[in-house]
This record gives structure tokens, C-alpha cells and sequence, in this order.
């Protein structure tokens, strides 16, 4: 499918277009319910419903501030700022030959042309021009190199940079997170990860004249791999293969050196453009050339970018955004507005038979369906207790799972450790006073990339775990939900003394599940907002952030360095009796890794058993979020339950009821809810219409 960027701007414009009609209708929703319960007040009473009028006012806020996320995600001087400009076709970042990225950078949209630098030491953010930004927060290749090698950032007091420019893609609901090189530093390199859970999809840049260094190898199998992240690979300066030949015009010669490229690529990306047993290697792996595409923009916004690959990317990177992702994400707003409507009618159909019983068999009535309000809290309470046994049996069992797997680096330690020593590590520098700090922070960057990669692999297991977790919970809350459904039924027959029809149900979304069960099976996060990124979708929360923040945050940095700076005190002893032949010899690495190993293996007990606290706390934090939400809409849907039974029967010992006028103005609201519904369904249906 061949796209030019118009046609791409014009699907994110109907997008957008379609998510503030749907947002309109949410609220138009959510206006008739709240006008609702003022008039109850004077008429029968409020019917309970704030609940709803929450949730739809929540999701359509979320809709209307809904964009877009990419992420952008490669190695240093790969061509990631000369790509975004040529996506936003204009020269907006630093994208000269030298100069680096050295700040994460979130692009959005604003009215005026604003750079605001975030700091991480508390000082308030302070604007600063596009002049000032550029000049100010790029570096030299080769310094960052050097602080590469030192372990420095290049700006450590500033957190991130935000950009915000009067541009029609980011207008359209795009914004866009730039990172640094990955091997900026391993600071920054979580950083970026912590951006990746809250993306609707990344775009992983690399090289055709690098073809998948160990660095970006490193990065997706110890980052990407198995964590169903969408990812874009963009394979820049591909039109450079034909430069790199002795004779260009060969086209044997090309068409060879394309192919060996295409497979080395294939060879190292296949396995991460499996989705749900579908191999969309060709709707995901792109061959481009940023500098030939934004030259062309630069010229004529709408220029042609045949022969740059962008328009296949573009294409693809649509179908994804404007159908895939938009299509989900309405049809939650859907299935949100379904519920809502099936809540109001219901509660309507229960008070009209009230209406007309008087005041002393209305409130026999009442007492008589106690023991299924007691029922209702049972349920409650028993999934309630259900989520705190899992909460504690899932906490203790991941918690013991990583000190038993950190217990475990002893055994592959040497094996791991080697390829993460640098080439340019050389031993004989550690007898020098003077170069000894610059070989113990090679040497300590080595150490912190393999404790990184070591933990951040382990956090996969743990998601497993959890994901295995909130299925269970998520099949109990069905079960829970249909034995709530069935009580409240047996309230409403003892009310009104009308039995009740189970309806047919025609889709998972109209089976007749209360809202709340509804929620915690997860079909309602866009209520919550946690829509984007890589959020699981039976917990309707973003589970995996909790635990990321976890390892970006609680010191696992803070705690290789600090084991780093001890070992290597006594591993300078060691270093001087290997003997300078030792030394300049190959096997002085192993020789060091052993030395390193065990000293390790010494402290290895006490990492393991400093980190079991908080990671038992951070998973527990998991499920307490869960339950804290879950619960509180079980006892929200009982107490509105009982408050519009309460607030009937005020109504008619204050004053007696107009039947008739009552009954209009019932019907009227129905009506008016079911009409926004329809018409929220008309408009989602356009979204489908390619």
C-alpha cells in the first residue's frame, strides 16, 4: 500500500475528527444524566447514577486529549532527528552531520513555537528559543563517546525537553518522543524505557551501513524482546548500499549487496514482528532514506517521497494508527456507552412499577430484599478476599523467583560478563595511576549494561506472572459478575413483582455483566485513561508501568555502582599479580572475570535479599490498585442501588408523585440516552468505512 504523507494527514485528521464526535456524544451523555438526577429530586428521586456520569465524563476528557505516541527508539548518529523531520516536514530538531541528541525530547502540538527544559533536581522548567535548544543540548559524536565511557550524562540535571510547534501532524494527535543514542548512557537508556509502556507503538531506527550492531542487538533482546511492544524497524540511508560499491552503476553488484543486507536484517528482526502467530516482517521492516525525504519536504511539503521508502512506511504506520489502534480504542468508548445506556434502563424499567405502590408496601418491599443487599456484599467480599490471596501468594512467589534468580547469575557469570567487556578495555591502564579512573569506568559501564540487561530480562518473568495472575482474576470476575447479575435480579422480581428475562446476549460486551465486573475483566481502561502503550487489557491498569517504574527507580543503578566501586579494590591486587605478561595476553579478560565473579558471588546473598522487600511491595502495589478500583465500583453499584430505593421512598413520604408526568419524563431520558448511543454507534461505524 503506497501512502503520501496527505493522505496520511488526512486519515489522522478523520481520527481526530471521529474521537471529538464520539467524545461529544460521551458528554452529551453524561449531561442528560447529571440533568436527570437535578429533576429526580423534584419527581421520584436521583437514581443513582453518579457512578456513570463519572466514567463517561473521565473517558470523554481522554478522547478528546487522545493522540498518538511514537517513540523513537536507535543507537547513536542513526538518523533518528533527520527522520522525525522529514515526518513533521520541517528542519525542527538538531540533524546536522555532527551534533547529537542529547536530551529525550516529546514533540506535540502547541499554538506557538515553545521549548520548555524539564530538570530533575527541582528547579522549575524554563523555556528556552529553537536557536538556544540546538546549540545548547547536542554534543559531538566524540564526546559522547567519552561520556559514554565515563559513565556521565550530558546534561544530568535536565530530566527531558519538551517541544511544542504550530505543525499539522503533531495538530493531527500525534506526539512523538525522541531518546538519545542507546548507548548514551544507561541513566538515560532508562529513561527512554520508561516511555515505552505509555506508546502506542516505537520506531526503532538503525543503519544499512551498520547492519545491527551488538549494541541494538542487546537493546531488543534484553528491552523488546517478548513484551508486545508494536514496533516499526526503519532501516535508514539504505540508498547509501549503492555508494559503498566500487562501481555504483553495477546493478549486480547492488542487487547482491542488497540481498546479503535484507538477510542479515531479517536474520536479527523476524521473531520481533510476530504478532499473534502472524509474520508481519514486510508491514513492519522498512528500507528509507530520511535525508533524501526531508530534502524533498523541506521544498514542497507535498512532494512525492517514491524511491524513499516513506511511502510504504507511512503506509503502513497509517493502517496501524487510523484503523487498528483508533478502531480499539472507540470500540471501548463503544462498549462504555452500551453499558451506560443498559444501566439507565434498567434502573428506569425497576422505578416505574414503584411509582405506583404506596409508601407502606414500598418500604416492606425494601426490607423484604435485604438479604440479597447482604448477598451483594458477600460476593464483595469474597472477591475481594480472592484478589488479596492471589495479591499475597503472586507477591512472595516473584519476590522468591528473583532472589533465586539472582542467586543464579553465579553460575553464568563469566560466560555473561565477557561479551560485555569493551574491545578498547585494556588491563595494562589499571597499573597507571593516572588512566586507572577511565579503565575502572569502562569497566564499570560493562558491569552496569549486564546488571541492567541481567534485571530488566528477570522483569519479563515477573510480567508473565502477572499477566497469568490478572487473567485468573479476570475469569473470577466473570464468575462473580454473573452471580451478582442473578441477585440483582431476584431484587428487581421482588420490587416490582415482574420476573425477569436474561436478554440475549450479542457480544462480550452486551452479555449482561454488571459494569463493575465489566471493568476488572478489563473492557473498560478507557475509562481510566491507560488506553495507550502496552498496558494489559484484563486489568484495565498499567501493571507493567508499576513495575518498570520500580527498576527505573528504586537503585538498581545505585546498587551495581555501589558494588562496583567495592570490588574493585580488591581487584586491583589482583590485576598487579597476573603480571604484566598476564596482561597483554587474551586470557587477562578471564582472568578478570573471575576475579570479578568472585567477588560477586560474595555479595550476590545481600543484593538478592535488599531487593526482595521492594519487589514484594511493588507487586503487591500491582494488585492493591486492582482491588482498590474494583472494589470501590462493587460497593458504588450497591450503594446506588439502595440510595435510589432510598431516595423513592423520601420522595413519596415528602410529597405524592405525579405517575403520569414522571413516567414522560423517565421515557424522555431513556430516549435521549439511546439516541446519543445510536448515533455514537453511526459514528464509530465511519471510522470503519476504508
Amino acid at each position: 500500500m503506497k501512502l503520501e504523507t496527505t493522505g496520511f494527514l488526512s486519515d489522522l485528521e478523520r481520527v481526530a475528527r471521529v474521537r471529538q464526535q464520539v467524545a461529544q456524544h460521551m458528554s452529551k451523555i453524561a449531561e442528560t444524566l447529571t440533568q436527570s438526577e437535578f429533576d429526580g429530586e423534584k419527581a421520584s428521586g436521583k437514581l443513582g447514577l453518579e457512578r456513570e456520569i463519572e466514567d463517561m465524563v473521565t473517558a470523554s476528557k481522554n478522547l478528546r486529549q487522545g493522540v498518538f505516541r511514537l517513540l523513537v527508539l536507535g543507537d547513536m548518529k542513526r538518523g533518528k532527528s533527520t527522520l522525525l523531520n522529514a515526518l513533521l516536514g520541517e528542519n525542527l530538531l538538531p540533524s546536522d552531520v555532527n551534533p547529537c541528541t542529547a536530551l529525550l525530547t516529546v514533540l506535540k502540538y502547541g499554538p506557538d513555537k515553545k521549548v520548555t527544559i524539564h530538570f530533575n533536581d527541582g528547579k522549575s522548567p524554563q523555556q528556552v528559543d529553537f536557536q538556544a535548544f540546538k546549540q545548547r543540548y547536542t554534543i559531538d559524536p566524540e564526546e559522547a563517546k567519552e561520556l559514554e565511557q565515563k559513565k556521565q550524562q550530558a546534561f544530568p540535571d535536565v530530566s527531558h525537553a519538551v517541544v511544542e510547534y504550530p505543525l499539522e501532524l503533531l495538530s493531527k494527535g500525534v506526539e512523538i518522543v525522541d531518546s538519545p543514542g542507546l548507548n548514551d548512557t544507561e541513566a538515560r537508556n532508562e529513561l527512554s524505557l520508561g516511555y515505552i509502556n505509555n506508546c502506542h507503538a516505537i520506531l526503532f531506527v538503525l543503519r544499512a551501513s551498520q547492519p545491527c550492531t551488538l549494541a541494538e542487538r542487546r537493546y531488543l533482546e534484553n528491552y523488546i524482546k517478548g513484551r508486545g511492544l508494536s514496533i516499526f524497524f526503519l532501516i535508514n540511508a539504505w540508498d547509501q548500499v549503492r555508494e559503498s560499491l566500487i562501481d555504483p552503476d553495477d546493478l549486480e553488484d547492488l542487487k547482491e549487496a542488497e540481498t546479503k543486507l535484507r538477510k542479515v536484517f531479517h536474520a536479527n528482526l523476524a521473531e520481533y514482528c510476530q504478532v499473534d502467530g502472524l509474520d508481519l516482517y514486510d508491514e513492519r521492516v522498512f528500507e528509507i532514506s530520511a535525508i533524501k525525504a526531508l530534502r524533498r519536504r523541506l521544498k514542497d511539503p507535498n512532494a512525492s517521497l517514491e524511491n524513499t521508502g516513506f511511502s510504504e512506511f507511512m503506509g503502513a504506520l497509517n493502517t496501524f494508527l487510523t484503523q487498528e489502534r483508533a478502531i480499539a480504542e472507540l470500540r471501548q468508548a463503544r462498549t462504555l456507552a452500551r453499558q451506560t445506556y443498559t444501566r439507565i434502563r434498567e434502573a428506569i424499567e425497576r422505578r416505574i412499577p414503584l411509582l405506583d405502590q404506596d409508601i407502606q408496601e414500598l418500604k416492606q418491599r425494601i426490607i423484604s430484599v435485604e438479604p440479597q443487599f447482604t448477598q451483594l456484599a458477600s460476593i464483595c467480599n469474597e472477591f475481594r478476599d480472592e484478589i488479596r490471596n492471589v495479591r499475597d501468594r503472586k507477591s512472595r512467589q516473584i519476590a522468591d523467583s528473583f532472589k533465586t534468580y539472582v542467586l543464579g547469575m553465579e553460575s553464568t557469570f563469566e560466560q555473561d560478563f565477557l561479551r560485555y567487556q569493551p574491545a578498547q578495555l585494556k588491563f595494562l591502564d589499571y597499573l597507571s595511576q593516572n588512566k586507572r579512573e577511565e579503565f575502572s569506568a569502562a569497566a564499570q559501564q560493562a558491569f552496569q549494561q549486564y546488571v541492567n540487561d541481567k534485571f530488566f530480562a528477570w522483569t519479563l518473568t515477573a510480567e508473565r506472572d502477572l499477566n497469568d495472575a490478572f487473567s485468573h482474576l479476570s475469569r473470577s470476575a466473570a464468575k462473580y459478575g454473573a452471580s451478582y447479575a442473578e441477585v440483582t435480579n431476584q431484587i428487581t422480581e421482588k420490587l416490582t413483582g415482574q420476573k425477569i428475562h436474561a436478554r440475549p446476549s450479542t457480544s462480550i460486551d452486551d452479555d449482561g455483566s454488571p459494569g463493575w465486573a465489566k471493568w476488572a475483566m478489563g473492557l473498560f481502561s478507557l475509562a481510566t485513561g491507560n488506553f495507550a502503550g502496552a498496558a494489559m487489557a484484563v486489568a484495565g491498569f498499567d501493571f507493567k508501568s508499576i513495575l518498570l517504574n520500580f527498576f527505573t527507580s528504586a537503585g538498581i543503578a545505585i546498587v551495581a555502582s555501589t558494588f562496583f566501586g567495592l570490588a574493585t579494590g580488591g581487584l586491583w591486587f589482583i590485576l598487579i599479580s597476573l603480571g604484566v605478561g598476564a596482561l597483554q595476553a587474551d586470557h587477562a579478560r578471564q582472568e578478570f572475570t573471575k576475579a570479578l565473579k568472585k567477588e560477586l558471588v560474595k555479595y550476590l546473598p545481600q543484593m538478592a535479599q535488599e531487593q526482595w522487600q521492594p519487589i514484594y511491595s511493588a507487586v503487591q502495589e500491582c494488585f492493591d490498585v486492582y482491588e482498590r478500583e474494583v472494589i470501590k465500583r462493587v460497593n458504588d453499584d450497591i450503594q446506588s442501588r439502595r440510595a435510589e430505593l432510598d431516595n423513592l421512598v423520601k420522595q413519596k413520604e415528602s410529597h405524592e408523585i405525579n405517575r403520569q408526568a414522571e413516567l414522560t419524563r423517565l421515557r424522555n431520558v431513556e430516549t435521549t440516552i439511546g439516541n446519543e448511543c445510536q448515533d455514537l454507534e453511526t459514528t464509530y461505524q465511519t471510522l470503519l468505512v476504508v
